[in-house]
């Protein structure tokens, strides 16, 4: 009995109500400490064309700080786990390039693909949402 009372409480969904009724990227992304600056996206779309199947696709999304404040990355997340980012660990100041390095393994993801990475920081206004996108190739059946 115990056993499933504990069940049944840990599918409350009113908890599940209450983290969808919540501000979005409340929880997930820190109040930035710099004050707002503008930012330039140089490439916000790659296409990696045909690629086999299990390939590793590795690419770095360029920006550069338009503004007169340092610019804080302080997320970057993608549309799925095959597809990993990684934001600058430093700010990037004013006038600088920086890069949104992303990671796509198409290991089991034949067909057309297009994966989007969202990033957070204290750009005005705040950066657009970059693809990634191409065909997997399927592996051949012997």
């Amino acid at each position: 009995m115990l056993s499933i009372c504990l069940l049944l409480n840990s599918c409350d969904v009113r908890k599940k109500d209450v983290a969808a009724n919540s501000v979005p990227g409340s929880e997930q992304a820190p109040i930035s400490k710099f004050k707002p600056t503008t930012v330039q996206i140089i490439d916000s779309t790659y296409n990696f064309g045909q690629i086999p199947e299990g390939k590793v696709v590795e690419y770095n999304f360029k920006f550069r700080n338009t503004g007169n404040e340092p610019l804080e990355v302080t997320q970057a997340s993608a549309s799925c786990g095959c597809t990993v980012p990684e934001k600058p660990t430093e700010p990037i100041k004013p006038g600088e390039i920086g890069f949104i390095k992303v990671k796509f393994d198409s290991d089991k993801r034949p067909g057309q693909v297009k994966k989007s990475i969202t990033v957070t920081s204290n750009a005005e206004p705040p950066f657009p949402v970059l693809y990634l996108e191409g065909e997997v190739l399927g592996k051949k059946e012997e």
